[in-house]
């Protein structure tokens, strides 16, 4: 069967909520433009690489062969450092459905990810990176017995370089991914997958722009929309998930709603929660390391 998941991964909410309080404040993290910070985002990729793991529980209702289908999904994705610049990663995750009932893991993915270049002065990232499912490492209930291989291009622009007139716009930043997915399956439809997230940093706009005196945790919140969307047999199909993701400098925890677009994308609004520890701040000399600094 085809199901499309998110790669990135959470924790249950009240594992998140208990992991908030153990975080110290807001420093610094692996994606990093100047004085931006783009958080690492649930369901379009962000444009840096590091040292990190995320955990991430998604919920959703969506069409199947006999009518909707309830999917929830606890996934992960492991990111290592090879160099400063290049990280590859290992992803899966454990899908539970109704109609037909079913349970197991998904096929499991590899990555490689390079980060290409980074424009401190305007707040700008782009990466490159390649995405490989492979068929047949899933439970058959569950996985394809095909693989799909996806290059794709990352980027991210801070608005920071506004002029003082715009000064209240500066916190905002876009970030966006493209690329095909091609399938090795005889028959099987390949598709071109896209998104763009729109984010407002009130830790920028308390650091860099103003303090205006937010307390926290709210000072340390990005309210944010995600579009994550797919083209395929010329069905587009996607979702615009709203929400707020809370960053500190050794990890993050973010929740979104799932709004999809049409009737093929899902009936009903579904959910997604994460939490992302960052490996390269915890233990930036051992596990955090690049293995080549």
């Amino acid at each position: 069967m085809n199901i499309t998941l998110d790669r990135r991964g959470t924790l249950p909410l009240a594992c998140c909520i208990a992991a908030a309080l153990l975080f110290p404040a807001l420093s610094h993290a692996h994606a990093i433009a100047g004085n931006r910070v783009f958080p690492a985002t649930m369901a379009v990729d962000d444009p840096g690489v590091g040292d990190e793991l995320n955990l991430q529980y998604g919920q959703q209702r969506v069409p199947g062969d006999d009518g909707d289908q309830s999917l929830n999904t606890f996934s992960f994705e492991y990111d290592k450092l090879i160099t400063p610049r290049l990280a590859v990663s290992v992803a899966g995750a454990y899908v539970g459905q109704n109609n037909p009932t079913a349970h197991g893991f998904d096929n499991f993915s590899v990555g490689l990810k390079y980060l290409l270049y980074v424009n401190e002065a305007h707040e700008f990232m782009t990466s490159i990176g390649v995405d490989a499912d492979l068929g047949g490492t899933g439970s058959h209930a569950i996985g394809d017995s095909f693989s799909t291989i996806s290059p794709t291009i990352f980027a991210g622009k801070g608005f920071g370089d506004l002029p003082d007139s715009l000064a209240w716009l500066r916190p905002v930043a876009i970030t966006g991914e493209a690329g095909p997915a091609f399938t090795t399956g005889a028959g099987q439809p390949n598709a071109f997958n896209y998104g763009v997230t729109v984010q407002y940093s009130l830790p920028y706009l308390q650091q860099h722009v103003r303090d205006v005196g937010l307390p926290q945790p709210l000072a340390s919140v990005i309210p944010i929309v995600e579009i994550p969307l797919s083209r395929s047999q010329g069905q587009t199909t996607g979702t615009v998930n709203p929400g707020f993701i809370w960053v500190n400098r050794y990890g993050q925890l973010g929740i979104e709603a799932q709004i999809p677009i049409n009737r093929a994308s899902g009936s009903h609004v579904g959910v997604l929660v994460q939490a992302h520890i960052f490996f390269d701040d915890i233990a930036p000399t051992t596990i955090g390391k690049p293995l080549f600094p």
